[in-house]
């Protein structure tokens, strides 16, 4: 068993020693004058998209239900994702596979019926 976890042990430290190195560096740089160190500057600190400067103010709250949709569609995709392999071997899970099938419909039904009645899925301008 140590032997397995030793493996992931090699891996997580090189995973730390290359972007530690990449500070270190970049630090070691620095002060060799290879790179140079960079002052405040009001252009360089300036907010800007695709190279043209923002026009209003640079964060816009976004309308939540936007997200809320895309939740509900991600939602959906892995119900399907979860249904299709229950779908393929049907005939050898038996009941128990055909009832936990069936709870598993039901309490995403349930959630669906619930955000219906809450006017949850409406969309309010």
């Amino acid at each position: 068993m140590l032997y397995e976890y030793g493996h992931i042990g090699i891996l997580v430290i090189i995973a730390l020693i290359f972007p530690l190195g990449a500070l270190v560096t970049s630090w070691a740089f620095q002060y060799i004058r290879i790179r140079p160190t960079s002052k405040p500057d009001v252009v360089r600190d300036d907010i800007y998209e695709c190279g043209l400067r923002t026009e209003g103010p640079s964060l816009v709250q976004f309308n939540f239900r936007y997200y809320y949709i895309a939740l509900l569609f991600v939602l959906l995709d892995v119900e399907l994702v979860f249904l299709f392999p229950w779908a393929l071997v049907f005939d050898q899970v038996g009941w128990a596979g055909y009832g936990k099938g069936i709870l598993f419909i039901g309490t995403f039904v349930i959630g669906g019926v619930y955000a219906w009645r809450k006017r949850a899925l409406e969309w309010k301008l």
